[in-house]
């Protein structure tokens, strides 16, 4: 249905939605394999990660039941869920099954896909071992994650935007 907010739902809103996208992990901090964290958009603006205090999740509760506040919520929580989908697929487009794609690696700071997650929150997890088939392809990978080990198939992964970007060759005066 069609809701109308007022000047400050909507800019609570938007606060949260800004939130949402600039708490969205870039590239590792360190090359350090025991470092999980990133550098978020985030580091930029207050030099440190965004984060939000865990909220009930509202994105099932029919609107008239809903408050003001819990209202503005709800349409938080929908962006957050239609974002984080999106994002996570955009990230995970891979070539043709004909075209060749480089193997994760084994120091890869990753991405794990996980629906469940409030906003803000993304879990990742550095490849600690990778699983290649008899074709030599890596579906599957051991990743050392806060929580501990776990061993993932790589579609349940995505490479963080600034990790899988090609690196700059470097170029060599001639002597």
């Amino acid at each position: 249905g069609s809701t109308s907010l007022n000047f400050e739902e909507y800019a609570t809103l938007l606060a949260q939605v800004e939130s949402c996208v600039n708490s969205r992990p870039l590239s590792p901090l360190s090359c350090d394999p025991e470092d999980l964290s990133a550098l978020t958009p985030g580091h930029f603006l207050i030099g440190a990660p965004l984060n939000a205090l865990p909220e009930p999740d509202l994105t099932e509760t029919k609107i008239n039941r809903l408050s003001r506040w819990q209202l503005c919520q709800q349409l938080a929580q929908h962006f957050w869920k239609r974002w984080n989908q999106e994002y996570l697929h955009q990230l995970q487009q891979r070539n043709k099954w004909n075209l060749s794609s480089e193997n994760l690696k084994v120091g890869t700071l990753v991405l794990l896909k996980d629906e469940r997650l409030p906003p803000t929150e993304w879990k990742l997890g550095r490849i600690i071992q990778v699983h290649p088939g008899p074709d030599g392809l890596v579906r599957v990978v051991t990743l050392k994650t806060e929580s501990g080990e776990l061993k993932r198939p790589i579609v349940k992964l995505c490479p963080l935007p600034l990790e899988q970007s090609p690196q700059p060759k470097s170029i060599v005066s001639p002597e």
